[in-house]
């Protein structure tokens, strides 16, 4: 095989995949472990790739961490910014919340509404809202979209779950991603989330971002929605750099 054309073979793994091991390029391109060290080292030097322990990865930001560790990061900002979202909310709507640890904290603020329908693919999302309502008669519809599971954002994903967002109109949308970003607009990390959210932003009449004091500023790989898309941005008072999203015109509340 040519080098020019493992070279486009390891960048269609690295376009599908966050991370890929040297061991997994060598199986797949049928190659030696020292022909693809050599190919690393000179994609590494062209700026395509950056080696990593055991394999490469893509160059650019890194995936967020499993929810099990963000849920225990910042949770006092992000239980400020679920709070400020309960505000901008009516007893009644039909809400798309996606999977995220500040979204989690926002399906336990909900308890305080009635009436409410919540479609999620956030298993963490759903049980909260469910849990909420415990021991009691519930006062919220909790519907968990189906598709394919991923433990490590606990959520479902998929060509089943952006269908079945389709099936609904929602009142607001809210959704936590990676980064948002003056020029960029809201971002995620890996396509099948993203896939989701822009489905949700696509089905709701108003799109609502919350996000952290870490992700102003930032942009991921994937962009599901630019800001002329987003009707307001929620975060807390950390966040800096709010002029560029300010000056594209949107409206941020501080939490």
């Amino acid at each position: 095989m040519l080098q020019e054309e493992r070279f486009i073979r390891i960048r269609t793994l690295l376009s599908t995949l966050s991370r890929v091991s040297t061991e997994r390029i060598a199986q797949e391109l049928d190659v030696s472990r020292e022909t693809v060290r050599r190919d690393i080292v000179e994609l590494e030097a062209q700026g395509v790739l950056r080696r990593v322990h055991g394999g490469v990865v893509a160059p650019g930001p890194e995936p967020e961490p499993p929810l099990s560790v963000r849920q225990a990061v910042r949770e006092r900002e992000k239980r400020a910014i679920a709070r400020a979202a309960l505000q901008q909310l009516q007893p009644g709507q039909t809400l798309f919340l996606d999977a995220g640890s500040t979204t989690t904290i926002l399906a336990e603020e909900l308890s305080a509404l009635s009436g409410m329908t919540v479609v999620t693919n956030g298993l963490n999302v759903a049980l909260r809202l469910a849990g909420a309502d415990a021991g009691r008669t519930a006062r919220n519809e909790v519907i968990l979209l189906g598709g394919r599971t991923d433990p490590g954002v606990q959520a479902t994903h998929g060509d089943t779950t952006v269908a079945e967002i389709h099936r609904y109109r929602a009142d607001v949308a809210l959704l936590s991603p990676v980064g948002i970003h003056g020029q960029h607009g809201a971002t995620s990390f890996e396509h099948r989330e993203a896939a989701v959210a822009r489905a949700m932003a696509g089905q709701a009449q108003r799109l609502i971002v919350l996000a952290d004091h870490s992700k102003i500023g930032q942009a991921s790989r994937v962009v599901y929605a630019g800001l002329a898309d987003i009707d307001t941005i929620i975060t807390d008072a950390g966040a800096r750099a709010l002029s560029a999203l300010q000056a594209a015109g949107s409206h941020v509340i501080i939490a």
